[in-house]
């Protein structure tokens, strides 16, 4: 049996996340659609309005969609859902995660590369983030748990943009492109998304054979260090501004690239990735790269969440292609010094193989 696709859709509270789903679940796409809501405990109101039968665990829908609450943990839910599906119980086509809006999605994750039986079952697809518009700047001065949703993301909606004017949606995709320049953006009207902006992002392999996103680190004018020194004209004095760097919001999540025409020695590297995720990890929530190494003729690709990292080869570098790599982190607080000056040790003498 193939692997069963699943998504995380997370936000902060009221960013749009069950309207998003609603939309998608009662959509006529003929896919048969798992929903997980993962509230820890919590007052379930997404719940009943998903769901009218409060008793039952798993509850079938007209269009053949699922929906069912996690009472235990995620990971127990998970291998109910695909022993269900095997026996023929349950058939559905992908599975959905609907985080609480306080939750970091970093564990969510984790739970599809650490338990052998939910990898063997499932393949994690993409972290999708809503964050509304409205609210989105003071959440993301306040609240640290705004800060890692986004840094996690792999698709990122703007819900409640025609409430803002367009400068301010402006401000706020310039802020969420510095603090995860790999994310696309996307304004979504009530939950209006086109399903193939949600399902089949492939934006989330750690250890499966990767497609090379084509516009990974494109040359744009975001795509270079934001970690310092952003003169932004303003400045505000919120929890997260204990750095002295000039920023108009100095979040502690932040990105950077790094990129080298000279290859990398995989020894060296793989020693030098290994000690920096021991000791950063936590603080690590996404990092990706496309790698030239000597001793291959292929491109490596490899990324990671927190202290997980898988690497896998991918296509040849074409004929005349510039061998160079690009890596970006995403982290909080990340000494990004420390990863730089690492990263260039770990450069082989000669500019390429």
């Amino acid at each position: 049996m193939s692997l069963i696709p699943a998504t995380i859709l997370t936000g902060f509270l009221g960013s749009g996340k069950t309207t998003l789903l609603k939309r998608v679940l009662t959509e006529a796409h003929g896919q048969k659609i798992a929903v997980i809501e993962n509230e820890f405990g919590e007052e379930n109101i997404d719940n009943e309005i998903l769901v009218s039968d409060a008793n039952e665990q798993i509850i079938q829908m007209n269009n053949g969609c699922i929906c069912c609450s996690i009472r235990e943990d995620l990971r127990a839910t998970l291998q109910e859902l695909a022993e269900k599906r095997r026996k023929g119980e349950l058939n559905f086509d992908r599975v959905v995660i609907e985080t609480t809006g306080l939750a970091d999605p970093g564990p969510v994750a984790q739970t599809f590369f650490m338990d052998d039986e939910i990898a063997e079952s499932y393949l994690l697809d993409s972290i999708l983030t809503l964050v509304d518009a409205k609210h989105a700047m003071q959440q993301l001065d306040d609240r640290q748990e705004a800060r890692r949703q986004v840094g996690f993301a792999d698709q990122i909606f703007i819900s409640k943009t025609d409430l803002v004017g367009k400068d301010e949606v402006d401000a706020l995709m310039h802020r969420l492109k510095h603090m995860n320049p790999r994310a696309p953006q996307k304004a979504v009207h009530f939950g209006e998304v086109a399903l193939a902006d949600v399902f089949d992002l492939r934006g989330f392999n750690l250890n499966a054979k990767l497609d090379i996103d084509p516009d990974f680190l494109k040359d744009d004018a975001h795509a270079h260090d934001h970690a310092h020194e952003h003169e932004h004209g303003e400045h505000c004095d919120h929890p997260s501004h204990q750095h002295g760097h000039h920023h108009a919001h100095d979040d502690d999540v932040k990105s950077f690239v790094f990129r080298s025409e000279r290859a990398f020695d995989p020894a060296k590297l793989e020693d030098f990735l290994g000690a920096i995720v021991n000791i950063y990890g936590p603080r690590l929530l996404r990092y990706k790269g496309v790698l030239n190494m000597t001793g291959t003729e292929r491109k490596v690709i490899f990324q990671g969440v927190h202290q997980l990292m898988g690497s896998d080869l991918g296509p040849a570098w074409a004929a005349g292609e510039a061998r160079t790599s690009k890596m970006v982190f995403i982290g909080i607080d990340l000494p990004k010094d420390i990863l730089v000056q690492g990263l260039e040790q770990c450069l082989s003498v000669s500019p390429s193989q």
